[in-house]
């Protein structure tokens, strides 16, 4: 077993399976030593219908907690994908950026908040590996009305 492996066993965290089959979607493209890691959301990617465990908007439909829970719940989903391309999340050098859009009421303006769930998480998980740049942009709207939507790009050890 991984050291992450281990780490995400003491933190009580079970990165959940995706079937991709027949959706073409491409979740990871790797150039060289960078990974490029599509967006994800919070979703019960267990679920054959991917179904999103938190929607709305924050400041109108979720609180701020709510916002960081679904956060990290992004963040699960992109350890997971990762690991599924990888096979071994120890082989991650660094997160060099995650971008994260938060679909927010025109009145909320807490969105690096928010993220905060998603990179607490990170170090929480990657120890130094999961510090990294980031930007927490609001919009108006996401796919399905999640409230959160984080992609990364890391750089691997080949």
């Amino acid at each position: 077993m991984s050291q992450t492996d281990k780490r995400l066993e003491q933190l009580g965290i079970e990165l959940p399976k995706k079937d991709r089959r027949g959706q073409g979607v491409v979740a990871v493209r790797q150039c060289g030593d960078l990974l490029f890691v599509s967006g994800h959301g919070p979703t019960d990617q267990a679920d054959p219908a991917d179904t999103p465990v938190y929607t709305g908007k924050l400041g109108a439909d979720l609180t701020l907690e709510q916002g960081y829970q679904a956060a990290r719940l992004c963040g699960i989903n992109l350890l997971a994908a990762v690991r599924e391309y990888l096979g071994d999340l120890d082989r991650v050098e660094c997160i060099v950026k995650a971008f994260g859009l938060v679909a927010s009421s025109p009145d909320f303006f807490d969105q690096p908040a928010v993220m905060h769930g998603f990179s607490d998480l990170m170090v929480e998980v990657l120890g130094d590996r999961g510090l990294h740049a980031r930007s927490a942009m609001g919009t108006c709207c996401l796919p399905r009305n999640i409230p959160v939507e984080v992609d990364l790009v890391l750089k691997i050890r080949t």
